[in-house]
């Protein structure tokens, strides 16, 4: 949003080209989204705590010590998380980017799929909440949707491409294979935080490291230099996708505040 103001107003002040660079709203992406977190997740978690007094449902067969330490403790703390995500991402991106706005209504039917887990796991007081053929059948469905809306704006020359970086010429076109590749991708990125989650800050520490690499690879794959010194394919408008990768890192550093033993809140299905 602010770049699209200072698009408006740069011939009179000239300073406010620097939104235009992508670097600059990437870090002012990840201070956003880490101060509303530090600003407003206290109040967040009062309110989920008002919803929830008994907190998170503790599986019965973890260790004791879990199950009397962690009891009582709230969860669904990923509204925070995606709260965060959404406002600092809308703030620092340019909102006429396809890719964005593919990557925020992504974060949010996912979002989705977990808070109704977790909301389920709340009202029937147990660590049982969606079935696991129903999660994943959601998760499938949408994935599809989301691949082939991917499909639809990249150029046919990339779309059903996979390139090996630095590898010039090691490029292998699925054709619609590419969507079972795309599906096991989705899919298996959000179970596989899902999984890793379970103790204080167990899953939102990988889940910065990743959004730094994806948000390095999304920026030189955005930029036309960088893709070719680097011999990978450029592709316009993906270097946007580095703002949410930087919102993703701002929002788990102030989530991790929060979550660092001992643990106020815990992200729940909805955060992983």
């Amino acid at each position: 949003m602010f770049k699209l103001i200072a698009q408006e107003f740069v011939s009179q002040y000239s300073f406010l080209s620097l939104f235009n660079f992508i670097t600059f709203r990437v870090g002012a992406s990840i201070l956003t989204s880490l101060f509303f977190s530090l600003i407003f997740g206290q109040f967040i978690i009062n309110k989920l705590s008002l919803v929830q007094p008994e907190g998170q449902p503790i599986r019965k067969d973890g260790p004791e010590t879990h199950i009397i330490q962690k009891a009582g403790t709230p969860t669904m703390g990923g509204v925070l998380i995606i709260l965060s995500i959404l406002i600092s991402s809308i703030l620092w991106s340019d909102l006429h980017n396809n890719f964005l706005w593919i990557g925020l209504i992504s974060l949010l039917i996912f979002g989705i799929i977990g808070f109704v887990d977790d909301f389920k796991k709340i009202k029937s007081n147990s660590s049982s909440g969606l079935k696991g053929t129903t999660r994943i059948v959601l998760q499938l469905f949408f994935a599809l949707i989301i691949s082939l809306v991917i499909l639809y704006i990249l150029d046919d020359k990339i779309d059903t491409s996979i390139a090996f970086p630095f590898f010039k010429n090691l490029i292998i076109n699925f054709g619609y294979f590419y969507l079972v590749i795309s599906l096991f991708i989705i899919v298996g990125s959000a179970n596989a935080v899902n999984l890793t989650d379970g103790l204080d800050g167990l899953a939102i520490v990988p889940v910065m490291i990743v959004a730094m690499t994806f948000a390095f690879i999304a920026y030189v794959s955005g930029n036309i230099v960088f893709a070719d010194y680097l011999l990978i394919n450029y592709i316009p408008g993906s270097g946007e996708l580095s703002v949410l990768c930087g919102a993703l890192i701002g929002s788990a550093l102030g989530f991790l505040w929060f979550n660092a033993p001992p643990a106020k809140v815990f992200m729940g299905d909805t955060g992983s």
